[in-house]
């Protein structure tokens, strides 16, 4: 009897130490588990919210090219006194580089002091670096000037299709300054572009836009504008591309350093051709709040591409230019009676089809195919015990 009771005794005793062990397994498992689905719950509403901004991002990246390219179009063939369009250039560069300052002040926490050492050691204290930033700085100028004669001279939505020609040129100088390597599709998807820009010059020679602007709009002076603007483009990308991955420094500190050269170079431009006039009339002659939206936009525009490059990816991307294109055209028909026959449909659905399958990503070769083959499933792992 007494062996019994302590029997029943061990085993009650062994059974509370058993479940006190449990218990502190468990609350062991769950205090190391608890950081992780924190983590990864927080983790999970970060994704959303960039899921979020790079969708909203996108669209209004969309609505930015096609809405810009649309007002200077209108601005540029309203009847009555003309803007200068260089002072447009000057305020657009002042703009987007004060911005730049504010966002350099904001990641500086408002510390007026910190920044400015900052600035004076990045961009004084390093003139070789500051330099370097002078060669697209001039480029893009002559780009930003050359945008205004383009539209000025052609209609919205062949310009639009046009200047996707800066695809064609960005990929060319990619693989000779960045000696990098472009697929077959991508290839292909260059050779679509090229004709179905061509097939839209060939509409456009025979009809297009029936605008009242004038006479004094020049075809060919627009479509030399919009090609020296591609080239200028690609080129000035690829380079500015070069020097950010080359050295350090902050995206919002090389726009501010853009902007100083942008800002002067501008100045000078608009000296050397609207000088006298400017002078006569003044710099913010026949503005009005249609003008204000076109420098605002163009100010603007280049800072919202460096947000879509940071939260999106490039099939995105392309999807973002070849509904501009769409929404262009719509808008021309309606705006400024611009006729779309069969060749211009034909042209532009080659461009959008081009830019789409230029953005995919490029195929896993055949050797890379085989080597993931081998490897097996993802997430599949041997396990070796050792006894």
């Amino acid at each position: 009897m007494a062996g019994a009771e302590e029997t029943g005794a061990h085993d009650g005793k062994r059974r509370k130490t058993y479940q006190g062990t449990h218990k502190a397994m468990r609350d062991g498992v769950w205090h190391s588990l608890a950081p992780a689905v924190a983590e990864c719950g927080r983790a999970a509403a970060v994704l959303c919210g960039k899921e979020r901004l790079k969708y909203v991002s996108l669209a209004v990246l969309v609505v930015q090219n096609a809405s810009l390219i649309l007002s200077i179009r209108y601005v540029r063939t309203l009847p009555g006194d003309k803007f200068f369009y260089t002072t447009a250039v000057v305020l657009a560069e002042l703009l987007k580089m004060l911005t730049c300052l504010v966002l350099l002040l904001l990641q500086h926490r408002g510390n007026v002091c910190e920044w400015l050492r900052y600035l004076y050691e990045s961009i004084v204290l390093q003139p070789a670096d500051t330099l370097k930033l002078g060669v697209p700085a001039v480029i893009y100028t002559l780009q930003n000037n050359l945008q205004y004669v383009a539209i000025s001279n052609l209609p919205a939505a062949t310009f639009q299709v046009t200047y996707q020609l800066k695809i064609l040129t960005t990929a060319l100088f990619s693989v000779l300054m960045l000696h990098r390597s472009l697929s077959r599709a991508q290839w292909g998807s260059l050779l679509l572009l090229f004709c179905g820009v061509a097939a839209v010059q060939v509409q456009q020679v025979g009809g297009g836009e029936s605008s009242t602007a004038g006479g004094d709009q020049s075809y060919l002076i627009g479509l030399v504008a919009v090609i020296i603007s591609c080239v200028s483009s690609g080129f000035a990308g690829v380079y500015f591309e070069k020097i950010l991955k080359g050295s350090g420094g902050s995206v919002w500190l090389r726009n501010v350093q853009l902007g100083l050269y942008g800002t002067a170079l501008g100045l000078f431009a608009m000296w050397s051709k609207d000088g006298a006039e400017v002078a006569r009339l003044g710099f913010l002659h026949a503005y009005s709040p249609a003008v204000w939206a076109v420098v605002l936009n163009q100010a603007f525009g280049g800072l919202l591409v460096a947000v879509v490059v940071k939260y999106a990816d490039n099939i995105l991307k392309g999807f973002a230019t070849s509904l501009s294109i769409l929404v262009s055209t719509a808008a021309a028909v309606f705006l400024f009676d611009f006729h779309v026959d069969w060749l211009f449909a034909t042209g532009a659905a080659m461009v959008i089809g081009a830019v789409y399958i230029y953005s995919l990503p490029p195929r896993p070769s055949a050797a890379a195919a085989k080597k993931e083959d081998e490897k097996g499933p993802v997430g599949a792992t041997v396990l070796s015990v050792k006894s």
